[in-house]
């Protein structure tokens, strides 16, 4: 993903697509003085966050966050549009704090985590919005159905930790329809509306450690 704006910081505390010949203007240029970002990076789950939000009831938002995952960064500081993002979330590891609805979540009505583990980001493209805000662009899968996913992304910075252990940081968020990956389960409300809404909010608290040269 294309992060190279910021400058580095030392943490004090024990927790702290392809090229072309002629790039968009909307991609984002490298910076020289952050080359030094090139590498390989492993998502910290420890120190991340993949949650959602959803209306419920048309009355109330439920929250609720995936345990379990893992991913991968490449971040490419001559040549930014050739970074890339890969993330596997495991669907059983749903929790929004109350067994009987994850259980409901993990069944068939929804995930169908028995059937279909994980889901799956793998990006496409990345650019810059403008400051510290970018755009990446992959192919999320759920169910086994694969469409398109945009998530706009606030770059946070760059740390060396406690340990010696360089990171770089970023939160995101993305608005999807879950009826477009076939999540369809919903329940009619007497007042009128329905249960849960199609509508769900993705956020995204990413901390990610430079593999050892």
């Amino acid at each position: 993903m294309a992060l190279f704006t910021r400058k580095r910081a030392t943490a004090t505390a024990a927790d702290t697509g392809r090229t072309t010949a002629r790039r968009p203007a909307a991609v984002l240029d490298a910076d020289p003085a952050l080359a030094a970002l090139t590498g390989d990076y492993t998502i910290d789950p420890a120190h991340s966050r993949i949650g959602f939000t959803v209306r419920h009831a048309m009355v109330t938002n439920v929250r609720g966050a995936f345990g379990t995952h893992e991913g991968t960064l490449h971040l490419d500081g001559a040549d930014p549009a050739r970074s890339t993002a890969a993330v596997d979330v495991t669907i059983a590891s749903v929790d929004t704090g109350i067994a009987d609805r994850d259980a409901h979540l993990r069944g068939a009505d929804f995930f169908d985590a028995d059937t279909f583990p994980l889901m799956t980001f793998r990006s496409t493209a990345a650019e810059r919005v403008g400051g510290d805000t970018y755009r990446i662009t992959g192919d999320l899968t759920i169910k086994d159905v694969t469409r398109p996913l945009t998530i706009d992304l606030e770059f946070q910075g760059t740390a060396t930790d406690v340990y010696g252990a360089e990171r770089v940081g970023f939160e995101g968020s993305a608005e999807i329809l879950r009826s477009d990956w076939g999540l369809t389960w919903n329940a009619a409300l007497e007042t009128g509306g329905v249960m849960v809404s199609d509508k769900v909010k993705l956020t995204f608290d990413i901390s990610a450690v430079k593999a050892a040269a």
